[in-house]
């Protein structure tokens, strides 16, 4: 039997044209040597498998090939090339950092470079893992990396730049390899299936591409993984199951069931999902992905990110036409949020399944938030105050026909009849007629406030201005104070209840003392209503409230103990008389 040899060594680029979504490193490197303008140090760096070490092999071959191609590729005829390709050459030295890491492994490194070349014009040292080098062996590294012989050429190869100290960095020209697209590495696959005339479908090797992160090693691993399991027709159905990985169409049904508002199917879905031995956080992770896929793919323009075969790329075309755009970009909200809060959740499956629920929920929502933008606001008349003393809800709609009109918006579907704010009535119609929300009822209570203000300043002259008597004004004080209790406001309750107001002259204008300036600023904020109020319950809508802080005697503090004492003789002389007649001795 043959020896087996896996993708990843067999089909291994020989030349800078076959090396993998690399073409900036590759085009560089080839103009540097057909301009004969090579560095005396490369480093190159980047994740695993994206072809580190394979540029620097076809870089070493193609510096000490003799008969180079027009395309300045090495030309694997000549004696260098041959001996290089048959692992033979004395040109080339391989080192691995990472088993030889220590000062005298760079020592002996050194005292090799001092020799010229036999065969060919450079000797080209590879040192892979370069990140593993001791800091001493750096140090020992560092005066032949600054100045070697003509002949010699270091590459180095990281995959963790970082952990590189900066003398050595400042050195090389450094080259920054990128993780390899995932078209380029499922075109890549496809071309090693034909060699090895293996079938396989193009979403069955995207499915790898994914899998690989970027590395084309690791795709031809897992390529290798997957003939082994399925023989010489690589499928889909396959692939998924070998992989262990969630079926795209899972995410399409769940797609559907969440735009058909089916909440049981789409929690359904997800208990399958569950017992075939997925993690939740992977489900919503993956429904995450699928969402973006569907709103990328509502445009032309940017369907060019989508990363999937043709087949399932037609499929997120259709889904994508079913929603919206607004419901794609919420639904990728709840995902996000559910993403986070996954791991610090107590109850997981729970946080999975109510974020089911939200989206099956969201196109409801929706049609729900522009029903209220576009319910019919009729208007609501409302009368200014009668100057009558006896005002019912009779009189005030014969009054609207003839008093000057405020208009207000209420957001109900049907009119009401006008009736006056300065009744009780008036908010109950407002709090029978707006029941659809919460924030209806609120805001229309505030704009009914507001209307009572603004009917304060409507007709001077035919304000109410019934007499105000002291009786009427403590009744009203009390109420009001019983109210603030009611309400949970004691401390300005305790206020407005510590004195009497006193009414002046002019039956006009309230007068009430308060201790202090916290009491002062307490009853200022609740000035604004509370005057409102007493004009309202009073009839009255000329009287002002004025407030005033008591003045407080002052008098000398008494703060020794001396101070004290003299104070309670002078209040009864008795005191020195005791202290006389038993001799006592006070220290002072």
């Amino acid at each position: 039997m043959d020896n087996f040899i896996v993708s990843a060594r067999k089909y291994r680029p020989a030349t800078f044209n076959t090396v993998v979504g690399q073409a900036h490193i590759t085009n560089t490197l080839k103009n540097a040597i057909k301009n004969n303008h090579l560095a005396q140090a490369f480093l190159f760096c980047g994740p695993r498998g994206v072809g580190k070490t394979t540029c620097a092999r076809i870089l070493a071959k193609t510096i000490n090939c003799t008969n180079k191609t027009a395309d300045t590729e090495a030309c694997d005829q000549c004696e260098s090339c041959k001996s290089f390709n048959s692992g033979a050459s004395l040109n080339v030295y391989e080192l691995d950092a990472a088993s030889n890491n220590s000062v005298d492994d760079i020592r002996n490194l050194v005292d090799q470079v001092r020799f010229a070349p036999q065969l060919g014009t450079h000797k080209v040292y590879i040192i892979d893992e370069v990140h593993m080098l001791s800091t001493s062996a750096f140090n020992a590294f560092l005066k032949t990396l600054e100045e070697p012989p003509k002949h010699a050429i270091f590459i180095l190869a990281t995959t963790e730049k970082h952990k590189i100290i900066p003398t050595i960095l400042s050195r090389c020209q450094i080259f920054d390899f990128n993780r390899i697209q995932i078209e380029d590495i499922a075109n890549h696959l496809a071309y090693i299936a034909k060699n090895e005339n293996v079938t396989a479908e193009t979403d069955a090797l995207h499915i790898i591409a994914q899998k690989a992160d970027g590395a084309l090693r690791d795709a031809c691993s897992i390529f290798d993984q997957i003939v082994s399991f399925a023989g010489s027709n690589v499928t889909y159905k396959a692939v998924i199951e070998n992989l262990n990985i969630l079926d795209y169409d899972y995410y399409f049904k769940v797609t559907d069931a969440i735009l058909a508002e089916n909440i049981s199917q789409s929690l359904l879905i997800f208990n399958e999902i569950l017992n075939n031995g997925f993690d939740g956080h992977n489900f919503i992770a993956g429904m995450g992905s699928h969402f973006r896929n569907l709103l990328v793919s509502k445009d032309n323009e940017t369907l060019q990110l989508l990363e999937v075969g043709n087949n399932i790329k037609d499929k997120y075309k259709e889904q994508a036409s079913k929603c919206s755009l607004s419901f794609l970009v919420r639904g990728l909200t709840i995902l996000n949020k559910t993403d986070i809060q996954y791991k610090g959740s107590k109850n997981q499956r729970l946080q999975v399944e109510l974020a089911l629920m939200q989206l099956c929920s969201l196109n409801t929502m929706s049609v729900e938030a522009e029903k209220k933008n576009d319910i019919s606001k009729p208007n609501i008349t409302v009368s200014n105050p009668s100057s009558s003393t006896n005002t019912n809800n009779n009189q005030v709609q014969q009054q609207t026909a003839t008093n000057e009109k405020t208009v207000i918006s209420n957001p109900v579907a049907n009119p009401t009849p006008a009736v006056s704010s300065s009744t009780p009535a008036f908010k109950k119609t407002l709090l029978k007629t707006s029941t659809p929300s919460i924030s209806q009822r609120f805001n229309t209570e505030k704009k009914a406030e507001e209307t009572e203000v603004k009917e304060v300043t409507l007709n001077p002259t035919e304000r109410p201005k019934q007499p105000v008597s002291q009786d009427s004004l403590d009744a009203v004080w009390q109420r009001y104070a019983n109210d603030l209790k009611a309400k949970g406001k004691q401390n300005l309750a305790i206020v407005l209840t510590s004195r009497q107001p006193t009414l002046g002259s002019d039956s006009l204008t309230i007068e009430y003392v308060i201790n202090n300036k916290a009491a002062e600023e307490a009853l200022n904020e609740d000035k604004t209503t509370f005057l409102s109020f007493l004009r309202k319950e009073l009839n009255n809508y000329s009287v002002s409230l004025n407030i005033v802080v008591a003045q407080v005697e002052e008098g000398k503090n008494l703060y020794t103990a001396t101070d004290r004492y003299k104070h309670l003789s002078e209040k009864n002389p008795a005191i020195n008389k005791l202290r006389q007649a038993f001799d006592l001795d006070i220290e002072f």
